[in-house]
């Protein structure tokens, strides 16, 4: 179910300030001349792939072309470095694995994201700035501020047009990755402290801009989950 959100605070278009598994087809330009980016947020554990490949299977079947792609990711440079801030066996300072995710984070909207969404192509995005916000501003401490200019600069401003927060208790997180039976990567084996401090910056961040946020209450089953998050985007596609 939704528990929080309102409508999208950029029109229904993308917004710039200056400058894994897909199919494409291009949106109804008479419904977006310029593409539509709807990003997937939440704690790790919350269902966010799941319901990307969902969302992907749900709006294909509709007739709605869509992309997905997924953070960090989603182009070479940036699957590299995914594989860099992810290792267990690395030892990486805050300030630095910020960096990484901006620069990843860059490459992946220049090579893939404006050139989509200019060509009017509706994409699911796995992440996006919320994320480095979140984790690295408020997990890692860094200040959700100094993590934002950072992103600003590696986006040139590009904006989603909607958010969808997968709401999770953390604790509920930490259960569903141990139970699937897999090491955690390096990030996943923050403390608990680590993923309270994330889960409490991102209802801020969404308490903030509540026009391009929808949280969905991601404790729900994964059908339960789809449905409201195919309501939440509705106005779009």
């Amino acid at each position: 179910m939704i528990v929080g959100g309102g409508q999208s605070g950029h029109g229904g278009s993308v917004t710039r300030a200056a400058g894994g598994p897909a199919s494409v087809m291009l949106c109804d330009a008479a419904v977006m001349a310029r593409g539509t980016l709807i990003t997937i947020e939440g704690l790790d554990g919350a269902g966010k792939s799941t319901l990307a490949a969902g969302l992907l299977d749900a709006l294909t079947a509709r007739g709605v072309g869509v992309r997905l792609l997924r953070e960090p990711g989603g182009v070479v440079l940036s699957e590299r470095i995914r594989t860099l801030v992810k290792d267990p066996e690395l030892t990486v300072d805050p300030r630095a694995e910020a960096l990484l995710y901006a620069a990843a984070r860059a490459q992946l909207v220049a090579e893939r994201l404006v050139p989509l969404l200019d060509a009017g192509t509706c994409v699911l995005l796995d992440r996006f700035v919320d994320s480095s916000l979140a984790y690295q501003g408020a997990g890692r401490g860094l200040g959700i501020d100094a993590v934002a200019a950072i992103n600003a600069l590696a986006t040139g401003g590009l904006q989603a047009d909607r958010t969808l927060l997968l709401r999770l208790d953390p604790s509920v997180g930490r259960a569903r990755q141990a139970g699937r039976g897999q090491a955690p990567d390096r990030l996943e084996q923050g403390s608990a402290a680590f993923f309270d401090r994330i889960a409490a910056a991102y209802d801020q961040l969404a308490a903030g801009d509540p026009r391009r946020f929808r949280v969905i209450d991601a404790s729900a089953t994964p059908e339960a989950v789809l449905t409201a998050s195919l309501a939440a985007v509705q106005d779009l596609v």
